[in-house]
């Protein structure tokens, strides 16, 4: 029998395994000196004194302590720095402990580091000594009251923030931890950006013994380039390519590039990823590397069972980004964390585009945007060399701002405020300061919208394409809706900055949520202003059950929805409101015609033609029938331009059934489906996503 990922983690704990065992910084490789703490700790908390395993926070199973609200807790374990490493400098590295942690060893105090999600390192060279056993001590403070802290999804007491789509705490160590040798003086930060298309611009900054003066060599592929630095230790210049090869989904091309301070054998030397491309925005249009770019995601929160935001292992972190992938998305919005360095490199490497965020306080006052705010540094310092890394989000629907803008000008100026930080540290990507609501300084327009009837997202979609409305409902409460809008003060420009709808998704059932999926993301590539879309979302968490997968990774009942076939290059868009999941038409069916259309966003032009036929109710959607095929007329289509409508006439049929509907190019190549059921019909459900299986009560708006 085989371990599903969780169980393969427990097990490896509960054996005296080194959970996490892989090297956690594949996109800034320094594996050739390092030593995984990965592990048993001894911890004690609350009167607890027992073992945990680490990097799994203490509230999860896989932790060994399984503690909820648990508000501090103090790890404790023997090491050896390895005799070899004599005459290095020795760091110690934390992907990530929530909320502060003070790091002694021996009893010494060797730094403090608060903020529950950015990596962090302290140069321990004076106090541990090669071949010689030394006890590190991590004390950690985890507030239940996390109001005025980032911590994202995070459940908080007391709940009066957004506790209706909040799950289980992550306190403690809950990323890796290991040592690293470096050199007498090492590269301690490596900023790499390949916007230029044509080169590898690199920054440097130094730490050790002499940061001042010091010779940087940079080589890729043969080149090498020199810098020295400057008094603090910094340096800057560029790595030209003469034959440069661009990043891009289809050719996810990355570049090696080895960083040496030194030449004798206490030298440094790190190896940093990148790729060549270019993110931005020409109007309404996202532009990559030259070409239209649109965006067709799906939001993923991070979260697996038994072990919160920790991956259970590599292979968890991987495999989702290949899930992914085969669910026909081009991009992954992951929501409200920092997500593992080892899942960003898979990006990179794999073509998967990314939309990342920090996590977000809950509540509004000054202390809480400083925290917001100290992120951001240490979000682009880490993650700011990968290619894959299209969008900086910031805040989420006001999260953080008490909901109020338009309403409060020092909300709003909060939310300006982060945008400016953000720009200043990196200005090489589109930032989107408050996702989904009320932009006041923003390269993106993005809305988040959740609607149960068909009829009334077709409209609202249409009208917020064409400018007739920027308004639409969000029920922040069981009885309490309001109207939100894409903007949230009278000067952000109406017209001329991309729009792309970065939440949506509907339905009680799976089977409901499968038909909202195909029918409402249809209405999205309906309107070419649209950029893109993100669907919620990837897997289910804890409660919420909005996944197209569960939160194990299995796939659902999607009715004879075959995911990718909706989030294709090219797709048909059926010109219709459907009854309800499982009969989109009610029998007997009457014979009529069906306007169907063409998008496609592939780089060249296409001339189809469409067909369809009736299969016996289930059949697979996923193949060509041979009989009853009625055809229309070839349309051509052109990239980013809806297509003209042609007309399909749908033969009458008597009992239930399922029209299978399929476009064929030039060559006979299916290269577009879709279908449509018909069934009794009883009274529509009208049920919404926020009221059932999804999540209960949501607050405020969204998944």
């Amino acid at each position: 029998m085989s371990l599903s990922i969780t169980d393969q983690a427990l097990v490896s704990s509960e054996t005296g395994g080194v959970p996490r065992p892989e090297y956690p910084r594949p996109d800034r490789d320094r594996s050739e000196r390092w030593l995984t703490l990965n592990g048993r700790w001894d911890f004690e908390a609350d009167g607890i004194q027992a073992d945990i395993t680490v990097p799994f926070a203490w509230e999860s199973e896989a932790s060994g302590i399984r503690r909820t609200w648990l508000e501090r807790g103090t790890y404790r374990r023997q090491v050896v720095a390895p005799v070899e490493w004599e005459g290095r400098r020795v760091v110690l590295s934390f992907g990530a402990v929530h909320h502060r942690a003070v790091v002694r060893i021996d009893g010494s105090v060797v730094g403090e580091h608060v903020g529950g999600y950015e990596s962090f390192e302290f140069d321990v060279t004076d106090f541990l000594v090669p071949g010689v056993a030394s006890e590190i001590e991590v004390e950690v403070e985890a507030p239940a009251d996390k109001r005025a802290i980032a911590h994202g999804k995070q459940r908080s007491i007391p709940r009066d923030d957004y506790d209706g789509v909040s799950f289980t705490p992550t306190s403690g160590i809950w990323q890796s931890v290991w040592l690293e040798a470096r050199g007498r003086t090492y590269a301690r930060e490596v900023a790499l950006r390949g916007d230029s298309l044509t080169g590898i611009d690199v920054s440097i900054a130094l730490q050790g013994d002499e940061v001042d003066g010091a010779v940087v060599r940079a080589r890729v592929e043969g080149i090498e380039t020199e810098l020295t630095t400057d008094a603090a230790g910094h340096a800057s210049g560029r790595i030209d390519l003469p034959a440069p090869r661009l990043w891009s989904p289809e050719d996810p091309h990355l570049y090696r590039v080895e960083i040496s301070v030194g030449d004798d054998e206490f030298a440094d030397r790190v190896v940093a990823t990148t790729g060549l491309r270019r993110i931005e925005t020409r109007g309404e249009e996202l532009r990559l590397n030259g070409s239209r770019l649109y965006v067709r995601g799906v939001l993923d929160q991070g979260y697996w069972p038994d072990t919160g935001l920790t991956a259970p292992t590599v292979e968890a972190l991987r495999r989702d980004i290949a899930l992914a992938g085969e669910l026909g998305y081009n991009l992954v919005r992951k929501h409200l964390k920092f997500e593992d360095p080892i899942w960003l490199h898979e990006a990179d490497v794999t073509g998967m585009l990314v939309w990342a965020e920090p996590a977000c306080p809950s509540r509004f006052s000054a202390a809480a945007a400083e925290a917001f705010e100290a992120q951001l540094p240490s979000m682009v310092e880490r993650d700011g060399n990968h290619p894959s890394i299209i969008i900086w989000g910031l805040y989420n629907e006001e999260w953080g701002l008490d909901w109020d803008i338009p309403g409060s000008a020092a909300r709003a100026e909060a939310a300006e405020r982060a945008y400016d930080v953000l720009r200043a540290l990196d200005d090489t990507r589109p930032i989107v300061e408050n996702s989904g609501w009320s932009h006041v300084k923003s390269d993106l327009v993005d809305w988040h919208y959740y609607e149960p009837d068909l009829a009334t997202w077709k409209q609202a979609v249409a009208d917020l394409a064409s400018g007739e409305r920027e308004t639409f409902p969000v029920r922040l409460g069981p009885d309490f809706t309001v109207d939100k809008s894409f903007y949230g003060s009278a000067s952000f420009p109406r017209t001329g900055v991309p729009i792309l709808n970065s939440e949506y998704g509907e339905g009680f059932t799976s089977l409901e949520r499968a038909w909202h999926l195909r029918w409402e993301t249809q209405e999205l590539r309906r309107h070419d202003r649209y950029a893109g879309y993100v669907y919620t979302e990837f897997s289910d968490v804890e409660h919420e059950c909005a996944g197209l997968l569960t939160e194990d990774r299995r796939t659902k009942d999607w009715g004879g929805l075959i995911p990718s076939d909706v989030n294709a290059d090219t797709v048909l868009v059926l010109d219709m409101v459907p009854a309800r999941a499982g009969a989109d038409v009610a029998t007997p069916v009457a014979g009529f015609d069906l306007g169907v259309q063409i998008s496609h966003h592939g780089r060249s032009a296409l001339s189809v033609t469409v067909h369809g036929a009736w299969v016996t109710a289930g059949s697979p959607t996923g193949v060509v029938p041979e009989l009853g095929v009625v055809s229309a007329g070839s349309v051509e289509v052109q990239p980013f331009r809806l297509s003209d409508a042609v007309s399909l006439a749908v033969p009458a049929r008597t009992d239930a059934g399922r029209f299978l509907i399929w476009a064929t190019d030039a060559s006979g190549d299916v290269v577009a489906r879709a279908f449509l059921d018909a069934a009794e019909v009883e009274a529509p459900n009208r049920r919404g996503a926020r009221e059932g299986e999804f999540v209960g009560a949501e607050v405020p708006g969204e998944a």
